[in-house]
């Protein structure tokens, strides 16, 4: 830590999820009856658009109760800390919550996307959105329980683009199942993994592409990439010898290691 002066920090879910965000992943991971690859897709906005805006407007509205956790803090602090030494540290994240954001990181590459940016299916421009609700007729929709129906709101109803002239469909701004990255964000993020002397893979499964390239690229430069999960994954076995790993939650190991 001492000798470095560019730190990649890859974080996945499991950071999120030691704030409390639902991931809908594994066991139990449902909204409704659905899970997230059901509903995260073009075919299902196409679908549907206004089960997929439910879904989503339940995401944004619960991150209002979520907050960061030690783990978001430590990372913003230490690019504060570092970047008065002419350190560079840099965020690349596979979440769409921003907690990274809201915990005071600046240099921060969403690879899918995030929760708060809207782009339009008719003129394509991308915005910030933080409304909430974000249209009125989605107000009060969205319950995760199984037994709640689908609300099935009329699409002239669902969030709309407010360029003059468009009006066009919004849709969440994140990559959806079936989609690949944004060429500008992926170029962003090979070129910090491309420069970086040091590398931290924080609550990440590793099963997800490309990222889940991304730390065994870097080891492969012989450059030192440190693991911060709850257990191994499948690029621990691909960092060689220039992986290590620290076991538990990162809102433990994190903050100590990071530490001034």
């Amino acid at each position: 830590f001492k000798k470095s002066k560019h730190l990649v920090i890859l974080t996945g879910a499991g950071v999120s999820a030691e704030s409390g965000v639902p991931t809908f992943r594994g066991a139990g991971g449902f909204w409704r009856t659905y899970q997230a690859q059901d509903l995260a897709s073009p075919y299902a906005f196409e679908n549907n658009p206004s089960l997929v805006w439910e879904f989503y407007h339940y995401r944004r509205e619960v991150m209002g109760s979520k907050h960061p956790n030690p783990a978001h803090l430590a990372i913003a602090e230490c690019e504060e800390r570092w970047n008065k030494e002419n350190r560079r540290v840099v965020v690349i994240t596979q979440n769409i919550d921003e907690l990274h954001r809201r915990a005071g990181s600046k240099n921060i590459i969403e690879l899918h996307g995030s929760l708060f940016k809207t782009r339009c299916t008719n003129c394509g421009i991308v915005k910030p959105n933080f409304d909430s609700p974000i249209c009125s007729a989605l107000e009060g929709k969205g319950a995760p329980d199984p037994d709640a129906g689908g609300s099935d709101i009329p699409v002239e109803s669902l969030p709309r683009c407010s360029v003059p002239n468009c009006g066009g469909l919004l849709r969440p701004h994140v990559v959806w199942f079936g989609e690949g990255l944004d060429g500008h964000v992926l170029g962003s993020a090979d070129q910090e993994l491309e420069n970086c002397d040091l590398c931290l893979v924080v609550g990440t499964s590793s099963v997800v592409y490309p990222a889940a390239m991304f730390a065994p690229m870097v080891a492969q430069r012989g450059v030192p990439v440190a693991e911060f999960n709850l257990e191994t994954t499948p690029a621990t076995d691909q960092l060689g010898g220039h992986g290590f790993f620290f076991s538990g939650p990162c809102g433990s190991t994190l903050p100590e290691a990071l530490a001034p």
